[in-house]
């Protein structure tokens, strides 16, 4: 454990943190996969359009890099497209 009162507050935080970002992750991987499974059902664009806002706020947020998202967005549109 820390001595420093500064990295005890650090610790709480990183902590914090942690958890929102594991959350967000969580419903990343969850909206992506729903996405790919309604590919070619009729609930397919509300799923696409969830899962890239997702990507879009985990990028914001510093959860993901920008262009993970971005590759990620683009992979998921590509499938789309394939199967129109």
């Amino acid at each position: 454990m820390a001595n420093i009162k500064s990295q005890k507050k650090r610790i709480k935080t990183n902590a914090k943190r942690q958890e929102r970002n594991k959350a967000v992750r969580s419903e990343v991987k969850t909206r992506v996969k729903t996405a790919k499974a309604a590919v070619g059902t009729d609930g397919e664009s509300d799923a696409v359009r969830a899962a890239v806002k997702r990507l879009d706020t985990a990028a914001t947020q510093g959860v993901m890099h920008k262009n993970a998202a971005a590759r990620h967005k683009s992979r998921l549109m590509k499938r789309v497209n394939a199967a129109s």
